[in-house]
């Protein structure tokens, strides 16, 4: 799955477009390294987003197949 899809699947970010945005502009990292939007995740990928008063680092335990309910977006992710 798109790096962009999951952050707004998971509802670590609210908007697919502002996933984007953020990713372009290098405030996203996987496993250290800056991602672009397009960047394909796999499970236990590090993702760390850099808002501005602190870093969001977060561990991926799953791959959704499309869009989930509230209740299980949490299910997606731990903090790492």
């Amino acid at each position: 799955m798109r790096l962009d899809k999951f952050l707004k699947v998971s509802r670590l970010i609210k908007r697919r477009t502002v996933a984007n945005s953020v990713s372009e502009m290098g405030r996203v990292l996987v496993n250290g390294n800056p991602a672009k939007p397009a960047k394909q995740l796999k499970i236990g990928d590090i993702i760390e987003i850099e808002y501005a008063n602190h870093t969001e680092r977060v561990e991926v335990l799953i791959i959704p197949s499309g869009n989930i309910s509230v209740q299980e977006a949490e299910s997606l992710y731990r903090n790492a």
